[in-house]
């Protein structure tokens, strides 16, 4: 590595508790300076300097562990192709964000610290490009998929079925990420709630969430005949090749979606005993139960348990009814386990299954972030010492 991480590291912890600041001044520097790239944004920018500087806080974490580093820089540099990144714009990003932090570093900064961070940004784009430019030139950067269904199946929830303009090569367990043209630029992951079928159509279970740009036109606004663009498959909470393991799923809300994929291909396979643990926010929120007891009515090694309390109870009593659930079995060892719901569902019940001596390596889900708070910090110190979750773009930067 040819920088200095130290340098950069003692460089960034000057600038970081003015992070608001620096974004908006890089973006303004961008844009002022590279007029055409302003359209590979959204018109709403506040969401991306968030993006912005949770990126390059990352990337500073991850300067001292090259492994690290790198696969992540692969990450962005792979999931960048769908925003039309190409290799002029890494010069002109480089460029604002040296002035950036060069400006906000003030009578700190010295001819060293530009050079460490010239030296590291040069890595940094070298490997993104590098990553762009050893995926295939016949793999699409993005899919055109047309809305042929649109089922609203509660009052916050609206399930999606999508027909890609082109084959859509994914494994069940996988997700991928989605735009509108009601919200342009706006990107955001979901589940594909269903194994590969004959026709190429995807189905998707998307959740207005409060606030949500892309979620709110999504439940309230998309009606067939739309169409959205789609990235890449992403993403590895898939089944084990060649298990015969039995199967435990742990789902929470639209969680469902990515284990109702895993039981769409456990009956392909031929199926094995599976047990999915199925929770809500309270009854109404089984938002797919017609499908949920089609597939328990189908297959015989499939058992499903229900954890909601009755309409008006609290979220809490539905983790108490999902622990309890668990609970009700001694040992969990020798399960494959999936878990897939919100952000702090997996970190929760992957400690309590590693109590009931599940394996810790055979516990699958997707990467969550580490803080659940979604307010926008108000003051410079708010950023200092507030960590938040940023509504990332592709879940596996966070891995």
């Amino acid at each position: 590595m040819p920088f200095d991480p130290a340098v950069v590291r003692a460089s960034f912890a000057v600038v970081e508790r003015r992070a608001d600041h620096l974004a908006k001044y890089f973006y303004a520097h961008l844009f002022a300076h590279n007029p055409g790239v302003r359209a590979h944004f959204p018109a709403e920018m506040s969401e991306q300097r968030d993006r912005l500087f949770a990126a390059l806080t990352q990337l500073v974490l991850r300067l001292e562990s090259p492994e690290q580093l790198t696969g992540y820089l692969r990450a962005l540099g792979r999931d960048h192709r769908k925003f039309q990144a190409a290799p002029e714009h890494y010069p002109a990003v480089g460029a604002s964000l040296i002035a950036a932090v060069r400006h906000f570093s003030g009578h700190y900064w010295t001819p060293e610290i530009e050079k460490a961070w010239t030296e590291a940004y040069t890595v940094i784009s070298q490997a993104m490009t590098d990553a762009a430019a050893a995926v295939p030139a016949d793999a699409p950067a993005w899919w055109e998929a047309e809305v042929t269904v649109r089922h609203r199946a509660a009052s916050d929830v609206v399930v999606l079925t999508l027909a890609p303009d082109r084959r859509y090569p994914f494994t069940a367990g996988q997700y991928l990420s989605l735009c509108s043209p009601r919200q342009p630029q706006v990107w955001r992951p979901y589940s594909i709630a269903n194994a590969p079928r004959p026709d190429g159509t995807l189905e998707l279970h998307v959740r207005r969430v409060p606030g949500g740009l892309l979620s709110t036109a999504l439940v309230n606004d998309v009606m067939p005949g739309e169409r959205l663009r789609i990235g890449p498959p992403l993403g590895d909470a898939v089944l084990a090749a060649g298990s015969v393991r039995p199967l435990l799923a742990v789902a929470g809300g639209t969680g469902w979606a990515q284990i109702k994929a895993l039981v769409e291909q456990l009956a392909r396979d031929g199926g094995r005993p599976a047990t999915v643990f199925l929770a809500a926010r309270d009854d109404t929120d089984h938002y797919d139960l017609p499908a949920v007891r089609e597939l328990v009515a189908r297959h015989a090694w499939l058992g499903v348990l229900l954890a909601a309390p009755a309409v008006g109870g609290h979220r809490e009593e539905a983790v108490q009814l999902l622990r309890d659930g668990l609970h009700g079995r001694d040992s969990w060892a020798g399960h494959d386990v999936h878990l897939s719901g919100p952000p702090d569902l997996a970190p929760a019940i992957a400690e309590l299954l590693l109590g009931l001596h599940a394996e810790p390596e055979l516990i699958r889900h997707d990467p969550v972030p580490v803080t659940f708070n979604r307010a926008r910090p108000l003051t410079s110190s708010e950023w200092f010492l507030d960590q938040r979750d940023v509504a990332w773009i592709n879940r596996t930067e966070l891995g």
